[in-house]
């Protein structure tokens, strides 16, 4: 059983996008369908300039959002001149907002923290490819949309936030970041409420093709089948398969909660955060042990108190194993594993708060999504949920991500 702190800290409103859907509802649907959106990716800008005569099936293997319905309260003014990272920003970031009602709470004690750097590339190369030869005629608005800032002023525009808003970079752990330093924010009471939103991500050619080449994104092995591409601890993994995502984490003090809200309360009863000392995107064993043991031993758990993990599980073949070699390292041999990427793919930037926010939700329901294309695990003693969704008491969770430049990151969850 956690011993949280004399003031804890609970989630009270999740926001969800990825290409299986928009919204809680429809994306935990699909995660216990198992139902998938992997295929060749369409977004113009996202295909290499040399091989678009050629077809689709040259290029990147991804998972997109299909449709993005906007939230009636988000006026069209403001949506003039955003990119599709910051829509997707908005609707994200409402339905967490109108989850956690926070129009009842005072703005100037709201927080805002985007995680995510570099996140809207692919709007940048379309206006750069548009303007070759006619540099001169450059939008105004492109001095503010290349900069990070960007999202975080535009959501405490559209919301009223006055507390405070910022990005912060952390590779593919910037979402889970985000909500460890929206904990902290509230922990030393900076503000009451802090929302941490895991940007989309929106990748161009250029940033699809230079992953390729570095042998982090994936696949050679199933380029005619692209279904099967994304498979995290899987023998036959060979790398990452983006997905398009987005999530927003409610983040507040108990005691600071004077409004109804819907139950039951998960808590953040630890967080974990080190450093490798590594430029390199090569994961280490020892920076994820500690991160795990640092978050163990803020919840005051012990491994087998955690009845689910939910890992970074990225589909990196080095990646994996030493994850896997991680999570036995640390004892988490009994908890239940699943991989929310080998539905929704990576969404770098989103993925460690998308992969809070799908924890959760199974937390609530006392249900596990299962895992596709885990067809022959790489540690096969480990208790893997595969083929078919499962019911499983969670009263402990833990999720973890991991960043380029070394960066590790664990949050324990609890229920009481």
């Amino acid at each position: 059983m956690s011993n949280m702190s004399f003031d804890p800290v609970c989630i009270t409103g999740v926001g969800i996008t990825t290409g299986n859907g928009q919204g809680k509802e429809a994306v935990m649907s699909a995660l216990y369908n198992a139902e998938h959106r992997f295929g060749y990716m369409q977004r113009p800008g996202r295909q290499l300039p040399s091989l678009q005569a050629q077809g689709p099936a040259e290029g990147f293997i991804g998972s997109e959002i299909q449709e993005l319905v906007m939230p009636a309260a988000i006026s069209s003014q403001l949506l003039r001149n955003t990119s599709f990272t910051a829509q997707v920003a908005l609707a994200t970031l409402s339905e967490a907002w109108d989850e956690a009602n926070l129009a009842e709470v005072d703005p100037s004690r709201i927080g805002l923290i985007i995680g995510g750097s570099n996140v809207q590339q692919r709007d940048q190369t379309l206006a750069k490819d548009r303007l070759v030869g006619k540099e001169r005629f450059v939008r105004p608005t492109h001095a503010m949309s290349f900069m990070d800032t960007d999202i975080a002023g535009l959501c405490s525009e559209a919301f009223g936030i006055k507390g405070f808003a910022y990005s912060l970079g952390g590779a593919s752990a910037s979402g889970q970041l985000a909500v460890i330093k929206a904990k902290q924010a509230v922990d030393s009471g900076l503000v009451d409420v802090c929302i941490a939103v895991g940007a989309l991500m929106d990748l161009s050619y250029w940033e699809c093709q230079s992953l390729r080449s570095l042998g982090a994104m994936g696949s050679t092995l199933f380029a005619d089948n692209p279904e099967l591409a994304c498979r995290p601890f899987d023998t036959r993994h060979d790398g990452f398969i983006y997905g398009e995502s987005c999530a927003a984490i409610v983040v507040e003090r108990v005691k600071s909660i004077s409004r109804q809200l819907p139950a039951p309360k998960i808590y953040i009863s630890g967080v974990g955060l080190c450093s490798d000392g590594n430029r390199q995107p090569h994961p280490s064993l020892e920076g994820e042990v500690t991160g795990i043991q640092q978050a163990m031993a803020q919840a005051q758990l012990t491994a087998s108190d955690i009845n689910y993990v939910n890992p970074h599980g990225s589909g990196s073949v080095i990646g994996d194993e030493v994850e896997v070699a991680a999570l036995n390292e640390c004892g988490l041999t009994d908890a239940h594993i699943n991989t929310t990427k080998s539905i929704v793919g990576h969404g770098l930037s989103a993925a460690g708060a998308v992969e809070i926010a799908v924890t959760v939700e199974q937390m609530k329901r006392n249900k596990l999504h299962p895992s596709r294309n885990l067809v022959a695990p790489i540690d096969g003693t480990l208790p893997w949920v595969v083929d078919s969704a499962a019911e499983v008491e969670i009263n402990n969770a833990m999720s973890l991500s991991l960043g380029f430049g070394g960066i590790n990151t664990a949050i324990c969850l609890s229920k009481t």
